[in-house]
């Protein structure tokens, strides 16, 4: 019996340990209660795991198992599990005592902990500028800090008991947004402290101070992107497309989500395309509207595109789109979405996470048209289209995003190079005579997506109305054929992507490139 409980404390078995309790402790603490009270233990202690490590002794009516246990912040302690017994042969039973929720635990003793951090770490810009130093985030480059690197306040209530499993103290303050929050571990380093049974020493560590941390941000395009938003509510990415580096972000960059609008269509051209049901030269109908299910949806402002899979994707067509969608289905959509990084773990602490809805919940027929041109519950944040802008450049290949100074490149196979090159050339003819003309660089051939994301219903609105419903999107890069740059603006309820994300990522690849 003292065997299956110890074997039961080694797996976390924390029900089967309450089965072997007495009767009457079963009366005096529920099965729930047990639980939670050694998950408390575990937490006080930042458990890792623990192990037996040598045969049990018995001396009247007390057990002893020694445990080697492992903890995150006081590192490893050998101690013995206090089991107190009732009963004899195979009634006996295990008596709770607060000695049971860890081992050094002497009958009626309780687990707490004193713990502190070291000294904070600082950001780096990728030229080696202080970005944040210390817990002061003092700068001698303020303007450009104040956008990224973040700020420092109290532990947020819903990361609580992620801290506390971590060793932190409950007054810790820890980065909750920008830099600061993405860096957050490093910076902080690891807290020391001692664990205590009663008023016993079981382990006393020293805080591992945090460690300064180079950044992939570059401090003159970071300025760029400041005056790109130019007081405006929005969000700008910039990323080196062949590292996956992020080398500026302002605004709403990663930390909120927006319906993508048609900035989307480059995930659902590389679907359809992949999935061999289109061509760039497959010719659809010239319409202003088509019923989808009953539903009839207009293009965004009432105008008749079609022709060519490579005119439609160049003028925004979204009678074309919704409708190879439908075509396309849910799952093939949904998977390639997810392939571009859609509703999967970014790899970046603090940075949203893009979302389209599973393939099974995404809806009907009328629900998959409507993903398939970035609406409906399609979201994304301005780093993701970055992103998946990146990977038509790469030939197929996304570009894990990294903040990183010097991290090394990593990369996931979303499509063949064949397909990346068709859709490439349908984003060069948006700049270069569709939706994106006035994002056109003189000696610069440019890719680009507009997006222009309704709010709310908008056909037949005047101008001015359609204005304030609507999320303007553009994402780019250049040169084609070898690129340095991608950018990627958003500006919530400012209108068409064309009228204003499109000349704001303009300007920002003529800095970017130098011109």
């Amino acid at each position: 019996m003292i065997g299956r409980y110890a074997n039961a404390y080694e797996h976390s078995e924390y029900g089967a340990m309450w089965a072997l309790l007495t009767p009457a402790s079963q009366q005096r603490v529920s099965r729930s209660a047990f639980s939670a009270r050694l998950r408390a233990a575990a937490q006080t202690a930042t458990l890792l795991g623990l192990r037996r490590r040598g045969p049990v002794s018995v001396s009247g009516d007390l057990a002893r198992v020694p445990f080697a246990v492992r903890t995150r912040v006081f590192g490893r302690l050998a101690a013995v599990l206090e089991l107190p017994l009732a009963g004899s042969g195979s009634s006996t039973r295990i008596v709770f005592d607060s000695s049971l929720l860890f081992p050094g635990l002497h009958l009626g003793q309780s687990l707490s902990r004193q713990t502190a951090l070291g000294p904070r770490g600082s950001l780096l810009a990728a030229d080696g500028q202080v970005l944040a130093q210390g817990s002061s985030l003092a700068s001698p480059i303020p303007q450009i800090a104040d956008s990224i690197a973040g700020t420092l306040g109290p532990i947020p209530p819903a990361e609580a008991q992620q801290f506390a499993r971590e060793g932190y103290p409950p007054g810790a303050k820890v980065g909750l947004d920008g830099l600061e929050q993405v860096f957050q571990r490093q910076l902080a380093g690891r807290p020391g402290g001692e664990l205590l049974a009663g008023s016993t020493v079981l382990a006393r560590t020293a805080p591992v101070p945090g460690t300064t941390v180079r950044t992939s941000i570059q401090p003159a395009l970071e300025q760029d992107t400041i005056a790109g938003l130019a007081g405006r509510y929005g969000g700008i990415t910039v990323m080196n497309p062949r590292t996956g580096a992020v080398e500026a972000a302002a605004g709403i960059a990663w930390g909120d989500i927006q319906p993508p609008g048609s900035t989307f269509k480059i995930v659902t051209a590389t679907a359809a395309l992949t999935a061999g049901i289109t061509t760039p030269t497959t010719t659809y109908p010239v319409l202003s509207s088509i019923l989808i299910d009953g539903f009839r949806l207009h293009d965004a402002a009432g105008e008749y595109c079609g022709g060519t899979l490579l005119n439609a994707f160049a003028v925004s067509c979204d009678t074309t789109f919704a409708p190879l969608g439908v075509q396309l289905g849910a799952a093939r959509l949904v998977a390639m979405a997810k392939r571009f990084g859609f509703d999967r773990p970014t790899g970046i602490t603090g940075v949203t996470r893009s979302r389209i809805p599973s393939a099974a919940k995404i809806g009907d027929a009328v629900a998959v048209g409507a993903s398939a041109i970035g609406q409906g519950k399609v979201q994304a944040t301005t780093l993701e289209m970055a992103d998946a802008a990146a990977t038509i450049a790469d030939g197929g290949r996304r570009p894990l995003p990294t903040m990183r100074y010097g991290q090394k490149p990593r990369f996931v196979n979303v499509a063949s190079a064949k397909v990346a090159g068709e859709v490439q050339s349908m984003m060069e003819a948006v700049v270069r005579y569709g939706t994106g003309t006035s994002a056109q660089i003189a000696g610069v051939t440019v890719a680009g997506k507009t997006g222009t994301a309704e709010l709310r219903d908008t056909f037949g609105k005047a101008n001015n109305s359609q204005y304030k419903l609507t999320d303007s999107w553009f994402v780019a890069y250049a040169p084609v054929g070898n690129p340095k740059v991608v950018v990627c603006a958003l500006f919530p309820g400012r209108g068409y992507g064309a009228q204003t994300a499109a000349p704001t990522v303009r300007q920002m690849l003529v800095d970017a490139l130098g011109l």
